[in-house]
């Protein structure tokens, strides 16, 4: 199975890695939907993680959804895996065109990949609802009161992430489907492939290999060229060192 994703890299000149919540697993971040999920942790919390994490809950709740934001979804200490730094090693040689992510923690930057299409935003992007204003993870952290304020016109700062009942950024949409649909190897990996609209890219592939690297069978397995059940990050690292990169 490595030998041969490894030839499937070697003879390809466009990649591009569509990623989920299993990249970042590996670097202690936690998923949604597993059993060990955020999903099916036990808590007392009023309210599910889906409603909390809505739009119209933002809006009404603007506390709650702090309370819970900062407890499970921000991860500033988290560093770079073996996933992230074998796809940053991959750009690095002209490989990789593009990595299209779900995940919302930045990792793939930190790592060093520069074409990164964040489909649900970054917990390092935040705005002022009023004025616009941009600001850094650093200043929601740092901020000496729940709900962030700016600190122009006092207006409430919300997360630069895709909220329940929003819509993807338009422009990230087409830059994803753009690389996909020019891509002559498609990888997949850390992602059950049931969150929609993002799973619904993969139908745009028109290349010759679809490898899917995931822990679990997935909806698309019948058209995958590879199919690989193990960790994404030693996957990619054990292709890599048999490259001599």
């Amino acid at each position: 199975m490595i030998d041969k994703l490894k030839n499937i890299i070697n003879n390809s000149s466009n990649i591009v890695f569509f990623g989920g919540a299993g990249v970042s697993t590996e670097s202690d971040i936690p998923d949604f939907r597993s059993s060990k999920g955020l999903y099916n942790e036990k808590n007392n919390l009023f309210s599910s993680p889906e409603e909390i994490l809505s739009h119209t809950f933002f809006f009404n709740h603007t506390e709650e959804f702090y309370k819970f934001y900062r407890e499970k979804m921000i991860y500033s200490k988290a560093k770079p895996n073996d996933a992230h730094l074998s796809l940053s090693k991959l750009e690095k040689i002209g490989r990789l065109k593009a990595i299209i992510t779900q995940n919302i923690d930045g990792l793939h930057q930190e790592a060093g990949n520069n074409n990164v299409l964040e489909l649900h935003g970054s917990v390092h992007r935040n705005y002022c609802l009023q004025c616009k204003t941009f600001y850094p993870l650093s200043y929601i952290e740092e901020s000496s009161s729940l709900v962030p304020h700016c600190s122009k016109c006092d207006g409430v700062i919300k997360p630069d992430v895709v909220l329940y009942e929003e819509s993807l950024d338009d422009t990230t949409l087409y830059e994803s489907i753009n690389s996909i649909s020019k891509a002559d190897t498609l990888i997949v990996g850390g992602t059950s492939l049931v969150v929609y609209p993002a799973a619904g890219l993969i139908r745009y592939f028109k290349g010759k290999n679809l490898i899917l690297i995931n822990k679990a069978s997935t909806s698309y397995d019948h058209m995958a060229s590879l199919i690989i059940n193990d960790s994404i990050g030693k996957t990619l690292k054990s292709a890599l060192s048999l490259m001599d990169i």
